[in-house]
């Protein structure tokens, strides 16, 4: 019985990429999909960054590359799904983790051009990653298409405007995807985080105001860290979750659960 409970999140021989890996939530995911015995690509921008995190895996005794990759550049999208597949040739598992948000206040003060960014990189780009590898998983029996979402794609919001937009719009990609490509033996799905202690929030918890207004009206009374993200892609990826596609899993401390909960002295 242990081995069969282990083997449900078992992912002994298969390849993961892993964008905007070099901190953060994307950092937490490739440290624990290696952990669980993937072979992980560490992508980001930046080599050096990347590189901490793959000599990490390393040296924990598991398998990583890093390849520097640009999201809005298609051309290096491909070259990332090349560089993997050269490298270990199979992708099982993309997690689609990297993001920009050049605009925090409201919609009204929105550049186009910011506009224009976030579209591309939020949404764009998963979409043509998804469609680099998923021919591939095909060919090799399946697959799992990960991308990491928010729960601002549930929500209307005054500050984060066309980032929530682009939020929603990976919430529908994950389930076109599945539709497309389920009977392939691929499943999409999306993690909608809350509010995370990581670089890219930093304006939402750096301000010990905001963190301790947004903890009161968390359920658990205070917000997430990056690892606590990690378990849902390692469940997403293995067979543990081989029977769920096209969803969305919000992982917020109860934020989205209904009327803020208050201090037992309010």
């Amino acid at each position: 019985m242990p081995d069969q409970q282990a083997s449900l999140f078992d992912l002994t021989g298969k390849v993961a990429i892993v964008t905007g890996a070099s901190k953060g939530i994307g950092r937490a995911i490739a440290q624990r999909l290696a952990q669980h015995g993937a072979k992980v690509v560490v992508s980001s921008r930046k080599q050096d960054a990347c590189d901490v995190v793959t000599q990490g895996i390393i040296a924990a005794g598991g398998e990583a590359m890093t390849k520097t990759c640009n999201i809005g550049r298609k051309e290096e999208l491909q070259a990332l799904v090349d560089a993997t597949i050269a490298k270990w040739g199979r992708i099982d598992i993309l997690v689609c983790n990297a993001a920009v948000n050049p605009h925090y206040g409201l919609s009204i003060t929105l550049p186009d051009d910011a506009w224009d960014r976030v579209m591309d990189y939020n949404v764009r780009s998963n979409f043509w990653l998804c469609n680099m590898v998923a021919p591939g998983m095909a060919g090799h029996g399946g697959g799992s298409l990960i991308i990491v979402s928010s729960i601002g794609g549930l929500r209307g919001s005054t500050h984060l405007g066309v980032y929530a937009v682009s939020k929603a719009a990976d919430m529908q990609l994950v389930r076109n995807l599945a539709a497309e490509w389920g009977p392939k033996n691929i499943r999409a799905n999306a993690i909608a985080p809350g509010l995370i202690r990581t670089d890219f929030a930093r304006a939402l918890w750096e301000d010990p105001v905001k963190e301790k207004r947004r903890s009161r009206d968390t359920p658990l009374k205070r917000i997430g860290e990056p690892d606590e993200i990690a378990g849902a892609a390692v469940f997403l990826a293995s067979p543990a979750g081989s029977f769920m596609t096209g969803q969305t899993m919000v992982i917020d401390g109860g934020v989205t659960s209904g009327v803020p909960v208050k201090d037992d002295d309010e």
